[in-house]
C-alpha cells in the first residue's frame, strides 16, 4: 500500500488473540492488525486491494474517520499519498483521448 502511494504509513501489530464466530462456530486464532494511514478519497481503492490480496473470505476492513490532527502530520499524510480519485480520472481521460 505504501509503495503504491495508497497509504502514507502502515503499522503492523501482533500477533493478537482473536475470538470470533465463524460459520456458526466459535473460533480462536492468532492474527495481525494492520493500520493504514490514508484518506477517504483513497479508501475504495485500498479496500479493493485488501480484498484481492487477503486470504480470509471476510477480512476486517473498516475506516475510522479523523476528526482532527496536527496540521504538520496531516500535511505529511497528504504529501505522501497519491490521490486515487485523480489517478482514476487521469486514466479515464487518457483512455478517452487514445
Amino acid at each position: 500500500m505504501v509503495e503504491r502511494g495508497l497509504a502514507a504509513c502502515a503499522q503492523v501489530s501482533g500477533p493478537v488473540d482473536s475470538v470470533y464466530r465463524w460459520q456458526g462456530q466459535i473460533e480462536a486464532a492468532a492474527e495481525w492488525v494492520c493500520t493504514l494511514k490514508t484518506t477517504a478519497r483513497n479508501y475504495d481503492q485500498v479496500e479493493q486491494l485488501i480484498l484481492e490480496l487477503h486470504p480470509y473470505e471476510v477480512p476486517q476492513v473498516i475506516a475510522t474517520p479523523v476528526i482532527g490532527g496536527s496540521s504538520t502530520y496531516l500535511q505529511w499524510l497528504a504529501d505522501n499519498l497519491i490521490d486515487a480519485a485523480d489517478e482514476a480520472d487521469s486514466t479515464t481521460s487518457d483512455d478517452a483521448e487514445a
